[in-house]
């Protein structure tokens, strides 16, 4: 562990930004794209704020040549991006549609010939609407549909991309996607919630092996997990148990399974009454259970919980989106309460010691396994000047603080690789459609140009120096 003062970075720590192809490509309809559940999802009247959807997006399908070129000039080291699995693979089976490979190819040389590190997330929600129609992710066959996508897109980029990406936030994807049904499909099925976490673990042990037997062995595969960082409201038992159940849903059943081979007997027990885990074949746990170069953590705010009186609309205030069903199967008894202090747009509790306790939790879980922040940001009402000017020191604030977290875990000896910022610019935001800006580069979505805000600049200038900035700003 190098000597370093307390401002100072590693000097091969990466500095990142990340997106999703959904969230800026657009061009949804060329090169043989066809649509995905959120192509679907946010053409459903009712679905997205303002029934909002990512038909153009910020376009960045056609202006990736300046969008690398604007990464370069901020200073930024690495760009974490997703492929768009129906832009490759239009139905989710059969041969890849090369066209959509080589947009991804253009992007990858693009990035190379800047000197940025290309770190690529193969799922960022994007499922194929064929997939969905048979079924989704509750059903086993979408799990080996996906690592037949892993091995074409591993195929076609493992000799210029070295750091990958299964999955990103399987969490969101099996249980507001198929519990509260405020993500894409929309379904709110508690049980199938389950079901689709199993699958999606499955998923991922066997795109690890096919992007093995696909690549060099010097390529990095990690997943991306937005583990919760769960605290309770007291130290009563009974408050440590709703902890517990939260904390198996949130991050056991996931990590229990990648990193460990096994399922936490406590959220087989606590889920019982939704199901009975009968779709964990045989097999199942060791072709999940494979080896990982590293692990992605995204975090953006704590949670803070508490036993309650069983409900049948479950846990609310767990700011995920409204729905008249939990995303929390098997947890009516356990409420959400407001955590204390400043918030964002999303309204999100700014707490950086969540994302320090988080490193440190898997620097113990995974002991010599390499940590990224994949993910960490915040939304916020961002406006021009009157002079184009965009100043977000809210944002600077905010990042410095988390990236000072990040400082102080590698300090006490965590093995963090790197740090990508959510988001590179404003972009789609999901169901909250345009509303909310996460961007260090403002977009103006009526012209779609692009303005690096106050915080690319001192995000740059860490990146640069690999210290941090006054935090009033460069």
């Amino acid at each position: 562990m190098p000597d370093l003062t307390p401002a100072t970075f590693p000097p091969a720590f990466l500095w990142g930004a990340a997106t999703s192809a959904y969230q800026i490509e657009g061009a949804v309809r060329e090169g043989g794209r066809t649509p995905s559940i959120w192509d679907t999802f946010s053409h459903t009247p009712g679905r997205t704020a303002g029934g909002d959807h990512a038909d153009i997006a910020v376009d960045h399908y056609h202006r990736y040549r300046d969008d690398v070129a604007l990464m370069a000039d901020l200073g930024l080291t690495a760009y974490r991006f997703s492929v768009s699995w129906p832009r490759v693979q239009p139905t989710g089976r059969g041969p890849a549609v090369q066209v959509g490979l080589d947009f991804y190819r253009r992007l990858v040389d693009e990035l190379l010939a800047a000197d940025i590190k290309p770190a690529l997330t193969l799922y960022h929600w994007d499922l194929p609407q064929e997939l969905e129609d048979a079924g989704g992710w509750p059903e086993r066959d979408t799990a080996y549909r996906f690592a037949e996508y892993a091995q074409i897109v591993g195929e076609a980029l493992g000799d210029r991309v070295e750091q990958w990406t299964t999955l990103n936030e399987p969490w969101c994807s099996a249980f507001l996607g198929y519990g509260s049904g405020v993500h894409a499909p929309g379904r709110t099925d508690a049980g199938a919630s389950l079901r689709a976490a199993h699958h999606l673990n499955l998923a991922h042990g066997l795109a690890t092996s096919a992007l093995r037997s696909a690549m060099r062995a010097r390529n990095s595969i990690a997943v991306s997990l937005n583990s919760a960082v769960v605290r309770p409201a007291s130290l009563s038992p009974a408050d440590m148990a709703a902890v517990r159940k939260i904390d198996d849903l949130a991050n056991g059943v996931f990590h229990g399974p990648m990193l460990h081979g096994t399922y936490p007997r406590s959220l087989l027990d606590a889920t019982r009454s939704v199901t009975d885990w009968s779709y964990v074949r045989d097999g199942d746990l060791t072709l999940i259970h494979q080896p990982l170069d590293a692990l992605g953590l995204n975090y953006y705010t704590p949670a803070l919980v508490e036993a309650a009186e069983s409900t049948p609309a479950g846990p609310r205030a767990d700011g995920h989106g409204l729905s008249a069903y939990s995303p929390w199967p098997g947890a009516d008894d356990v409420a959400f309460l407001q955590t204390p202090g400043e918030r964002t747009e999303m309204g999100w509790t700014i707490d950086p010691t969540g994302l320090y306790d988080l490193i440190m939790r898997y620097a113990r879980e995974a002991p010599g396994l390499p940590l990224y922040v994949t993910e960490n940001g915040a939304a916020y009402d961002d406006k021009p000047d009157p002079e184009g000017n965009v100043h977000d020191p809210e944002r600077i604030a905010y990042l410095h603080g988390h990236l000072s977290a990040v400082r102080r875990a590698i300090a006490d000896g965590a093995d963090v690789r790197g740090y990508y910022l959510w988001s590179l610019m404003d972009n789609f935001e999901w169901a909250y459609g345009y509303e909310k800006r996460f961007g260090a580069v403002y977009v103006d979505y009526a012209t779609l140009a692009r303005t690096p805000k106050s915080s690319a600049r001192w995000y740059g200038e860490a990146a640069r120096t690999g210290t941090l900035p006054s935090a009033e700003g460069v």
